[in-house]
């Protein structure tokens, strides 16, 4: 079917309104976790065969939040999809005001090759739940990925309803020059700002989740041994291939020394003295993300790592030291297993170094010290992060996820998730059997009075 005309219908199975009622909704999401168990071995196949992710790894860190995310949606639900009443203002006596969650319509999620599953059927499921027709549009970069999400999304769903479209860059164009009523992407920013432009001819909501350097800040009070083990599983899972995997170290020069011995044990203790043969260890997405990579840390000091494998598209772990905000690893995302370092004494001189680059979508600090704590939440802008650990902020339902600035717009993940795919309409019901009369003309001076005081 052409991407026109499948929007075309799913437009009309939207207004028809078989997407609205409790029990569409529910019967949807059941519908995903029925297919969610029965292809999960299929979906940690292909992930070996896109990434080289473990079956554990997989079911971590993208089967396992997915089906979490589920189960907490359902749960739920009902709870969202009520009226919410609000105060009502004595300028509208008598009346109930009250806002309703409606869908937007028929909506876009673009996913990304890094976490396949759960990017695509996190927003997926928030999307349905909202009550949304959606098109989905995994990455061409995890071919398998995609190839088994079409089989098991098109096993319990019709294309009007959810599908969906595979394909590069050619898909991608021919999508957004369609008219959604919501689009949701997860990539880079260069492809973000695409996205957002195209939207723009519609007045479209756009939600972008982003990345950009995170940083991961470590103070001389800091518990160095669980800073260490906390840092190495941030920066190994996945192979550094996730949005907020700490992109740099800004660590104080007095506990640096440990730090990095410390590092070199958790790196060991993790995947052996030889990385780049453990079974459990993914690769590179493919050979441009590999070099492009393996470029970013030549030339650099290698206190750890520093090499990899073209056969395999596996990087070692590396820490750099020594860089400087000028090295060619410190001007893009890294999006790989490489961890520069920088070192700060000032809070002064850690500011400057944080706000040298656009708002990140996380950050990481590590410390005993509550001003340091305080200091930092108050003069840093990010989009999430954790204080003594790292990635495991994402791994809630409880809390939204998402940017700010440029690591993107917008957030999702349980209700937030709920409310970044629904337009939230305010209502007031005015009672008939009284008229207040002094918003009539004509207008007197006892009128006058009244709206005075009654609007002070």
């Amino acid at each position: 079917m052409e991407i026109k005309e499948l929007v075309k219908r799913q437009r009309i199975y939207f207004l028809s309104g078989a997407t609205l009622s409790y029990a569409a909704r529910m019967d949807a999401l059941e519908r995903i976790r029925l297919a969610l168990d029965k292809y999960e071995k299929k979906l940690c196949d292909a992930l070996y065969q896109d990434l080289h992710k473990s079956a554990s790894e997989s079911r971590m860190a993208e089967i396992g939040m997915t089906r979490a995310e589920l189960n907490y949606c359902m749960k739920h639900l009902a709870g969202w999809m009520r009226r919410e009443h609000v105060k009502t203002s004595l300028a509208n006596f008598h009346a109930k005001s009250f806002t309703i969650a409606e869908p937007y319509g028929v909506t876009l999620v673009m996913a990304p090759w890094n976490y396949p599953v759960m990017l695509c059927l996190e927003p997926l499921i928030n999307a349905v739940a909202a009550g949304n027709c959606v098109i989905l549009k995994p990455s061409a970069y995890a071919p398998h990925v995609s190839t088994v999400l079409a089989e098991m999304l098109g096993s319990c769903f019709s294309p009007e309803y959810v599908t969906v479209v595979e394909g590069g860059r050619a898909e991608n164009n021919e999508l957004l020059e369609q008219r959604f009523d919501h689009i949701f992407f997860t990539g880079s920013t260069a492809v973000g700002k695409v996205v957002l432009e195209k939207a723009a001819r519609y007045v479209t909501p756009v939600t972008l989740e982003l990345g950009g350097k995170s940083p991961c800040i470590v103070d001389r009070t800091a518990n160095i041994k669980r800073a260490a083990r906390r840092i190495v599983f941030g920066k190994v899972l996945n192979s550094g291939q996730t949005c907020v995997a700490p992109d740099y170290l800004i660590v104080h020069p007095a506990v640096k020394e440990a730090l990095f011995e410390a590092m070199k044990q958790e790196l060991v203790a993790m995947l052996g003295e030889k990385p780049l043969e453990s079974k459990e260890y993914p690769r590179m997405v493919n050979e441009k993300h590999y070099e492009r990579v393996m470029g970013l840390i030549k030339g650099e000091q290698a206190v750890v790592g520093g090499y990899g494998n073209p056969d395999t598209l596996q990087i070692a772990p590396t820490i750099l030291d020594d860089v400087t905000l000028d090295s060619p690893v410190m001007q893009e995302e890294i999006f790989g297993p490489v961890l520069p370092t920088l070192t700060f004494e000032t809070r002064e001189e850690l500011l400057e170094i944080i706000r040298h680059f656009e708002k990140p979508l996380a950050c990481y600090l590590f410390t005993t010290d509550k001003t340091m704590e305080s200091w930092l939440l108050a003069h840093v802008s990010f989009g999430g992060g954790c204080i003594n650990d790292t990635i495991v902020h994402l791994a809630t339902s409880e809390m939204g996820f998402g940017g700010v600035g440029g690591s993107g717009m917008g957030s999702y993940h349980g209700r937030v998730g709920f409310e970044t795919f629904s337009h939230r309409k305010s209502v007031i019901k005015k009672y008939n059997w009284i008229d207040l009369p002094m918003r009539y003309h004509p207008y007197t001076e006892w009128k006058d009075e009244i709206i005075r005081r009654v609007m002070r």
